[in-house]
């Protein structure tokens, strides 16, 4: 761009529609307006109203190597640095998976049995001692371990992952929540830190990497080449983090009352068959996401 032209940021705004159309990125107007208000520093709406403005020198200087990042596929959240979940904003980097929509309905399915099984204990209480633990394995951003904590300020949470730079994100998103208070943070592999830590979770809660090894290669760009290999592989077949787990809770005597796992598509009977096996829940729940498809397995007992 031409700063001597002064473009108005309408032209600036269409001009980078253009460009990133023609870079091959989907929804290139939603990418062009998004950066375009952030590297203004105005809202979507103020954008808008700003529209007939000229575009300030200053904003314009690095704005070329922002679009040029969204044309090389950098997923739009990691160039925000934010992603909205369940109306909470989190800060992404690319040592964490992006949260989907589709995970906030596993959160709304752990919360909704948690407060069936454990009535009141979801609400916080002076004096009291929390009364449920709920782990949340392979945290990532933390979304799933604050947002639960966020909706239940009652419960203890542990959130375990085994990247120490995806817990600093984690833990920083919570201390932005408001919810680090009640979460613990632990560095290892699936149900290992638990076991470590003598924890014995109520609840047990996770979005596991799910992707079959050789699939990864056929990927959108922006998930295969930006986002953590370790958060999207999930072995030969997808499903080793679930057997793992499985096979860890019967190893360390940890048994949940409520698990929650996320799948991937086509696994949901699988990862059912393998909890129902254990012999140590009465009954299963598969979730659907917005699209139908069975994204979410519940398993339960209501005793211990």
């Amino acid at each position: 761009m031409n700063e001597q032209q002064q473009p108005t940021i309408r032209e600036a705004y269409v001009q980078a529609s253009s460009f990133l159309r023609e870079a091959g990125i989907t929804e290139p107007e939603v990418s062009a307006r998004r950066l375009l208000a952030k590297q203004l520093g105005a809202s979507d709406t103020e954008l808008l109203w700003r529209f007939p403005e000229p575009f300030p020198p200053e904003a314009a200087a690095g704005w070329p190597a922002v679009l040029a990042r969204r044309a090389e596929g950098e997923p739009l959240q990691y160039i925000l640095g934010e992603q909205e979940f369940y109306g909470l904003p989190f800060q992404v980097t690319p040592a964490v998976l992006i949260p989907r929509p589709e995970t906030e309905l596993l959160v709304e399915a752990i919360v909704r049995h948690g407060k069936r099984m454990w009535p009141g204990a979801d609400a916080a209480a002076a004096g009291n001692d929390p009364s449920v633990l709920a782990a949340d394995i392979g945290t990532g951003s933390g979304a799933i371990a604050v947002t639960a904590a966020t909706l239940c300020p009652g419960w203890r949470i542990a959130a375990v992952d085994l990247s120490p730079q995806a817990l600093a994100v984690a833990r920083g998103n919570a201390e932005r929540s408001g919810a680090d208070a009640g979460i613990r943070w632990l560095e290892g592999d699936l149900l290992a830190p638990l076991q470590a830590a003598g924890l014995q979770p109520d609840i047990l809660m996770s979005n596991p990497p799910y992707i079959p090894s050789g699939d990864i290669a056929g990927l959108q760009r922006e998930v295969r080449q930006h986002e953590p290999l370790l958060a999207l592989d999930g072995g030969g077949d997808g499903l080793e983090p679930y057997r793992r787990m499985a096979a860890q809770m019967a190893e360390y005597g940890i048994w949940p009352r409520l698990v929650g796992f996320e799948v991937g598509i086509g696994q949901a009977d699988e990862v059912a068959a393998l909890l129902r096996a254990t012999g140590r829940f009465d009954w299963l729940e598969i979730v659907p996401d917005y699209a139908g498809i069975s994204r979410h397995v519940l398993a339960g007992r209501d005793r211990d």
